[in-house]
C-alpha cells in the first residue's frame, strides 16, 4: 500500500470520526459554536500532525485525545485571560514607545552642545549634578549672581533651541518641567 493511499484512508477515517468528535466536544462545552471551533481545531492539529500517527493504532482514540488536550489547553489559557470588552485594562497596560524619549534625549544633547561652555557647565552642575548655586559658583570660581545668570541664559537658550514652550509643551515630563520652572523662579527672583 502506497503512502498516498494510506493517507487517503486516514483522511476518510478522520471524516468518519467527526460526528463523534462533535458530540464529545458538545459534552465538554455547552455552546455549539465553541464545540464546532474545538472540533475544527482538533482536526487541524490532527491533519498537520498526521505523520506522527502510528499506523495500526486506534485513530479514533488519537483524535479524541487531541480534542481533549486542545480543550484543556484552551481552558488553561482562558483562566489567564481577562475579559476586556471596553479596552479599559489594555489601556492601563499600554506604554509609550521608547524611541521617542531616546530621540528627545539626542536632540537635547545636540542643543546642549550648542550652548557656550560657561552656560553648559552651569546647567550641568545645577540641573544634572544637583549642586546648589553657591557650590556651583565656588566650583567655577565666579559669583553666585554670575552662576544664576549663566543658568538662566542657558535654560532660555535650550528652550529656544528645542522649541519648547514650558507652558504648553512639557506635558507629564516632570523632570523637564522642574528644570524649566526653575528658570521661571530664577527670573522672578532677579
Amino acid at each position: 500500500m502506497s503512502v498516498e493511499s494510506e493517507e487517503g484512508g486516514l483522511h476518510d477515517q478522520i471524516v468518519e470520526v467527526i460526528p463523534n468528535l462533535r458530540a464529545f466536544a458538545r459534552s465538554l462545552v455547552n455552546n455549539p459554536a465553541q464545540a464546532d471551533d474545538l472540533v475544527q481545531g482538533a482536526l487541524m492539529r490532527a491533519l498537520s500532525n498526521l505523520d506522527k500517527f502510528q499506523a495500526g493504532t486506534n485513530l479514533r482514540a488519537w483524535m479524541f485525545t487531541i480534542l481533549r488536550n486542545l480543550f484543556y489547553s484552551e481552558l488553561r489559557k482562558r483562566r489567564r485571560e481577562v475579559e476586556d470588552a471596553d479596552g479599559g485594562y489594555a489601556a492601563m497596560l499600554s506604554t509609550q514607545p521608547n524611541q521617542i524619549p531616546s530621540l528627545e534625549l539626542k536632540d537635547f544633547r545636540v542643543a546642549l552642545e550648542k550652548l557656550p561652555a560657561e552656560q553648559r557647565e552651569a546647567l550641568i552642575l545645577i540641573g544634572a549634578s544637583g549642586f546648589s548655586y553657591e557650590d556651583a559658583a565656588e566650583i567655577c570660581g565666579c559669583a553666585i549672581g554670575t552662576m544664576k545668570s549663566r543658568v538662566n541664559r542657558g535654560r532660555n537658550r535650550l528652550a529656544d533651541l528645542l522649541q519648547i514652550d514650558p507652558d504648553t509643551d512639557l506635558g507629564s515630563d516632570q523632570a523637564l518641567t522642574n528644570m524649566l520652572e526653575g528658570r521661571q523662579a530664577l527670573l522672578a527672583s532677579c
